[in-house]
């Protein structure tokens, strides 16, 4: 897709002749491109490329500068984040170049299928390695044809200028602060000495970062507003360089009133919460209707479930006692066999049955316990019946009855689980209910 950019094209680009150059101030934060000879660049962007998706067709387009926050509704940005054709102020990826430079000569005019027949002066770092230059000279011959290339360092240049308006002597010093680093060049009869230069990496981006960290610190609740665009934009509109650093701090620390007139306060983006009305009576009057027809549905629902839980219960004690009374008819030993198809084991196990299901109905109806002490007692009976090994010391069973012991606690143990967790279903289901 097309280059996407709110940056007006230039409409007078075939008014210069071939013989006026173009200059192209290449800086690692902003690339600027204009014609030789004037007061200020024709197009300024960020020097920088990003290369989102869209979201409903998966098409990359290319981003050249700060993106327009509407494309946030059509693009996804967050998966291509910025990149930067410098490492620290070194040009050493010519693939973003590459976009940066036909962005730039598209906003100056320039026709995309012909040549650049334009001189071009553009600018590097100090001391910048033969690598880089050879490359970025490569791309300009060969790419877009221009017929000469002239390098040079933006702060010799300016020092240049100023000397020829008086400002400056032949011999001083060039302070050179960049996006990432800062250069200190000395100048002797008028000429630079680079071997004599200093590089510090330190620049305009540390100091970005470095109040976006105190606002961050100061401000916490308020960190996520503090974007490193926003953040920069009030250094560029309200931080200054003092002339004297430590007197500027004092100047702070007393809280003198010229401290109080250079105090910037910023307000945050806010939007005032919407009041609503409270509800009228009538409203009221329909809501509580509401909650009561809700209330008395749940009620019918709830009485509905316990009647059919106690019908449930009644059917099953009906058919534990119909069951006890054909064991009364049958033989003790043809109990086991009888009892095969029904689930139980013994008799004292549907007896048990009988007692449960018993404090169950008695549960939902809601009745009193009075013969829970005797129904306790009638269990341990059955207990002690089902499993007459328990009790019985284990010097005096044979081989044959310790095993039949280990099978009683085996049992023994299993009731009681089972017991147990029928007694909490039952309670929950009651606590439901």
């Amino acid at each position: 897709m097309p280059f996407t950019s709110q940056i007006q094209r230039q409409a007078d680009y075939h008014l210069f002749s071939p013989d006026t150059p173009i200059v192209i101030d290449n800086g690692a934060s902003y690339f600027r491109i204009g014609w030789a000879g004037e007061n200020d660049p024709r197009v300024i962007f960020r020097n920088i490329v990003q290369r989102p998706r869209h979201k409903a067709t998966g098409e990359t387009v290319t981003v050249v500068g700060d993106h327009d926050p509407t494309l946030l509704k059509y693009f996804d940005c967050t998966r291509s984040g910025p990149r930067s054709a410098f490492d620290s102020n070194v040009v050493y990826q010519f693939e973003i170049m590459e976009y940066i430079l036909d962005f730039g000569f598209d906003r100056m005019g320039a026709n995309g299928s012909q040549k650049i027949n334009h001189p071009v002066l553009i600018t590097e770092c100090v001391c910048n390695p033969v690598h880089s230059r050879s490359k970025m000279a490569e791309l300009l011959f060969e790419t877009y044809g221009v017929p000469s290339v002239a390098f040079g360092v933006d702060a010799a240049f300016s020092y240049k200028y100023n000397q020829q308006l008086g400002v400056c002597a032949r011999d001083g010093l060039a302070i050179c602060p960049g996006f990432t680093t800062t250069h200190v060049i000395p100048f002797v009869d008028g000429e630079p000495i680079y071997k004599g230069s200093c590089r510090t990496n330190i620049g305009g981006f540390h100091i970005t970062d470095q109040l976006k960290q105190l606002l961050s610190l100061k401000y916490p609740h308020h960190a996520n507003n503090f974007t490193w665009e926003k953040v920069e934009d009030l250094k560029m509109e309200h931080c200054y360089i003092a002339p004297d650093y430590s007197a500027e701090a004092r100047l702070f620390q007393t809280g003198a009133k010229e401290a109080e007139d250079k105090t910037r306060t910023w307000q945050l983006p806010w939007v005032p919460p919407v009041v609503e009305e409270g509800p009228s009576e009538e409203e009221l009057a329909r809501k509580a209707a509401i909650r009561e027809r809700q209330g008395q549905r749940l009620r019918e629902m709830a009485e509905a479930k316990r009647s059919s839980k106690i019908n449930e219960l009644e059917n099953e004690l009906q058919g534990l006692e119909f069951l006890m009374r054909q064991l009364e008819e049958v033989e003790e030993e043809d109990i086991p066999s009888f009892l095969e198809e029904t689930g139980y084991l013994s008799k004292q196990e549907v007896e048990a049955a009988h007692v449960k299901a018993a404090q169950a109905l008695r549960k939902a109806k809601g009745e009193p316990k009075g013969e829970q002490i005797g129904i306790e007692e009638k269990t341990d009976v059955s207990t002690d019946e089902k499993f007459p090994l328990i009790n019985v010391p284990d010097e005096l069973l044979t081989p044959e009855q310790v095993d039949a012991l280990l099978l009683q606690k085996c049992s023994l143990y299993y009731a009681i689980i089972k017991y147990l967790t029928s007694v909490f279903i039952e309670n929950i289901q009651h606590l439901f209910l």
